[in-house]
């Protein structure tokens, strides 16, 4: 990977007018989609295969007057007066008759009709007319809104009263862009300014993110007319667009201009700082995407859209990062190569330096009093309760909230969240009388306020029974209603010889949020095992990934608690401009640990890269964790930094469905970055020590090598040129560690042309052999192979050498000749003394003597022994603890 983005970095660099270009033509291509081919966005938050969903799929059919979205209009007069007056029936008469006639209208069900009860509140002085609409919110046109408020204006003059217009059909669910969330980006600005002291090293990671979600964008709305796509999902991709957008370019451009204060000439910065910071970009975006698509194991659709989307803007942004950014740093030049700093000024300690060594002081005060403090912030999420948005989480003022105030007020909060039995009536001889007594006996049931409406179809197949509970919709007394309800389904086709379920945008909110909520644990489990698996990958470590995921979990647990404090127990709700409290929207769980979880990852890979890098050289775990983190730690609060600014800049103006996600998003960064990955994780690994860094060896030789900040292009770009001669082997400083890593040899130097032979002998000759064989992949030092840098090129390595175990082998002198044959560079020979036949070691004497452009190593017990096969050999004896 860090060699394909080397070359990538390099070719952007160098093509950076065509690769702008192509990006500004993407761009206006994907706009010009967009105006052309989108269809809207859908937010009919469907949930197939759940009784609520099927039972309203059936009533589209055959009940269509009750499967679109509906308005109500309320009747309130003042104190004294009441509705059922002459005058007012009369007023209210009229206005259902001009109801009836509108397009888009089903029926109308006025408040004072034989068949409809309760619509008028106890105290007489408010009436609810009923407009069920025969289309979905969506497509209820704006004509159609403007004729209800007309018709409502014309009823409140003619009665003397207050009238309010409202219902789901009034909802306006659709997020919007509103100029708040500019204040993201200017912290993004300031911050970006401070850390790099240059206005266009500020401006340049904006750009790039800004421009890469236009692109994402566009294409997600294109994507319209293909499948439904939710009002969310485009917000959600803008949202972590923009955070992650910033922080990929962010990374870039800090590696490059480190590397350009270094005197690295500017397009080798360019290349370099791509293939190693970009290979950590590829390792977070592909967390963050992988934890995105992972919302499609809830099995609801528009989720899995809205992950898609998300992972989308995702890719966008690393593409960006890796192509885009590379191309803008060649346009600047040297202009962003940093000043030199003044001489003779006093160096302070910087605040990285104090603040990991405050951590590290007594490890396990820290990490007792970061647990503590994040399960205390953790305990409100017991309350947390989930919801689908509605009426009630609209703003204050607006038809829709006034509407559902005013009708909880008069009414109950039930009448906002009716529920409604579907009843099969085909086989009954009295559709009517049937439907009147199950409606009665639901009546009775507890936890239901009232039954309105019980009435058959025109067939006469299937009758509705809208039932309004006694509590509001997100409660768990309807909850429990709603599922009293379906356990009553056995006994109601006993009794009356119907079947029965329990459906309406209550049921549907309530199934949708049960199935989230279910599919939590195993969401957790899948984000959690491939934390464990990818960070073991790329630091070689068992209590690296143990402790990532625990502390994933501690900021998780932390933004649902403070999620809670706010939007369900309504703490601080006033001073975050939360227009309902009681629930939060139903997909925000599963969402926060996807998104968290990829943020989560990004910082531990930029801490961690840094630290396990010095202890690789050092093998001092104190030193690594203080190094490591001064040198990371400020690009990692830059960018947590401009993330929370980000985020929470979505929250004082953002909708009921994207101010909480937004919320709990900023809380779990702050959380994450600086409670767990800045304080924790060094305290974690202080108390550790050596063990932080331990991989049983079964394990590491399984597990595959994932290189997240390109420390193999590093090392391989600075022994380019080495040996300086063809050589076949090159090694210096050369060891390896066994499985509690102890070394079994140090410190060893080989220098082996070709036509030439190496005789190894001691205690860890085999290891040696084993390891010039390319078949060791953790060495320390520096190897070269057939001109293969080990570990970074090992498969190419153990592709040129040829290992023969004499000791086992029937014919160690013809599978040696065929390796020759086969063009191996290097003949690797175990045990060469156990080769006792004359003809075989005849044969071999004459392949070791003639070995034109390969080379060899053997192994041996006794040199003596082997005199003969190796006259001119270079000898090499390893002791037990080293190398001489």
């Amino acid at each position: 990977m860090s060699s394909f983005l080397y070359r990538l970095g390099r070719a952007s660099a160098r093509a950076r007018i065509l690769v702008l270009g192509l990006w500004v033509l993407g761009l206006a291509l994907a706009g010009g989609a967009m105006a052309l081919l989108q269809q809207g966005t859908d937010d009919a938050f469907a949930i197939p295969g759940s009784e609520s969903q099927d039972a309203l799929d059936h009533l589209s059919h055959v009940f269509p007057e009750v499967s679109g979205t509906s308005a109500r209009i309320v009747v309130v007069l003042p104190a004294g007066r009441r509705a059922d007056a002459p005058a007012v029936r009369n007023a209210v008469d009229d206005a259902v008759r001009d109801l009836e006639r509108l397009d888009q209208v089903a029926l109308v069900t006025s408040p004072f009709a034989e068949n409809v009860k309760n619509a008028v509140s106890a105290d007489g002085r408010a009436a609810i007319i009923a407009v069920p609409l025969d289309v979905p919110v969506a497509e209820t046109t704006e004509h159609t809104r403007q004729e209800l408020q007309r018709i409502g204006g014309e009823l409140e003059r003619r009665a003397d009263a207050e009238v309010h217009v409202g219902g789901d059909a009034f909802s306006n669910a659709v997020p919007a862009l509103s100029p708040t969330e500019g204040v993201g980006l200017l912290i993004a600005f300031l911050v970006l300014f401070l850390v790099f002291r240059s206005l266009v090293a500020a401006v340049m990671p904006l750009a790039t993110a800004v421009f890469g979600v236009g692109v994402a964008v566009a294409l997600i709305f294109m994507a319209t007319v293909f499948t439904p796509i939710s009002s969310t999902a485009p917000m959600l991709a803008v949202m972590l667009g923009l955070a992650v957008g910033i922080d990929y370019a962010l990374f870039i451009l800090s590696r490059h201009r480190d590397q350009l204060g270094e005197g690295l000439e500017v397009e080798e910065s360019i290349a370099r700082a791509t293939a190693t910071a970009g290979s950590a970009v590829v390792f977070a975006g592909l967390t963050v995407v992988i934890a995105l698509l992972g919302l499609a194991v809830a099995g609801i659709p528009f989720l899995t859209t809205m992950g898609v989307a998300a992972a989308f803007a995702v890719c966008v942004a690393v593409a960006v990062a890796v192509t885009a950014t590379p191309a803008l740093l060649a346009v600047t030049g040297e202009r962003l190569r940093p000043k030199l700093p003044r001489k003779g000024r006093r160096e302070r300690v910087p605040l990285s330096r104090r603040w990991v060594r405050l951590a590290t002081r007594s490890p396990l005060v820290t990490i007792a009093v970061v647990v503590a403090a994040l399960g205390l912030c953790a305990i409100p999420a017991a309350d947390l309760r989930l919801a689908l948005p509605g009426s009630g989480t609209e703003e204050r003022g607006t038809p829709a909230r006034d509407t559902f105030d005013v009708i909880a007020e008069h009414f109950g909060p039930g009448y906002n969240a009716p529920l409604i039995v579907s009843v099969d009536v085909l086989d009954t001889t009295d559709p009517v009388g049937v439907t009147e007594d199950l409606a009665a006996e639901i009546e009775r049931l507890d936890g239901v306020a009232a039954v309105p409406v019980a009435t058959p179809n025109r067939k006469g197949d299937t009758a509705i029974i809208q039932v309004v509970p006694g509590s509001a919709g997100d409660s768990p007394e309807t909850e429990a209603l709603v599922q009293r309800l379906r356990d009553q389904a056995p006994h109601f086709r006993q009794a009356y010889g119907v079947t029965t379920a329990v459906t309406g945008f209550t049921a549907v909110g309530i199934d949708v949020s049960a199935q989230l909520a279910g599919a939590l644990v195993p969401f957790g489990l899948v984000v959690v095992g491939l934390s464990l698996v990818l960070l073991a990958m790329v630091f070689r470590s068992i209590a690296v990934p143990v402790k990532a995921a625990l502390g994933y979990l501690l900021s998780v647990g932390a933004a649902f608690g403070a999620t809670s404090f706010v939007f369900q127990q309504g703490h601080l709700a006033e001073a975050f401009g939360v227009q309902h409290t009681g629930s939060v929207i139903s997909f925000l769980p599963i969402i926060l640990m996807g998104v968290l979880f990829g943020l989560a990852m990004d910082y531990e890979v930029f801490l961690l890269s840094r630290m396990r890098e010095d202890y690789v050289h050092h093998r001092d775990p104190h030193r690594a964790i203080e190094s490591g983190f001064v040198s990371a730690s400020t690009v990692v609060v830059a960018a947590a930094v401009i993330m929370l600014g980000v985020f929470a800049a979505f929250v004082p103006e953002g909708s009921a469905t994207i101010k909480p996600i937004a919320f709990s998003l900023a809380v779990g960064v702050f959380v994450d970055a600086f409670a767990v990955r800045m304080t924790l994780v060094p305290a974690v690994l202080a108390l550790l020590g050596h063990r932080a860094w331990w991989l049983p060896g079964w394990l590491e030789r399984r597990l595959p090598v994932f290189d997240a900040e390109g420390e193999g292009l590093t090392h391989e770009l600075r022994l380019a040129s080495w040996p300086g001669s063809p050589e076949v082997v090159s090694a210096e400083n050369l060891a390896v560690r066994d499985d509690r890593g102890v070394p079994v040899f140090s410190g060893v130097a080989v220098h082996l042309p070709a036509g030439r032979a190496l005789l190894v002998h001691g205690p860890a000759a085999s290891a040696l052999l084993h390891t010039l064989a390319g078949r060791v992949a953790e060495v320390e030092g520096d190897l070269k192979v057939g001109g293969h840098l080990v570990p970074q090129r090992l498969r190419a390595a153990r592709r040129s050498a040829a290992l023969i175990r004499c000791r086992s082998s029937r014919d160690p002198a013809a599978e040696a000749s065929a390796a020759l044959a086969q063009g191996a560079r290097l003949l690797v020979l175990e045990d060469l003394d156990a080769v006792v036949r004359p003809e075989q070691r005849t044969e071999l004497a004459r392949l070791l003597t003639g070995l034109g452009g390969a080379a060899a190593v053997a192994s041996c017990q006794d040199p003596r022994l082997v005199h003969d096969l190796l006259p001119a050999a270079i000898d090499l004896s390893l002791s037990p603890v080293g190398a001489h």
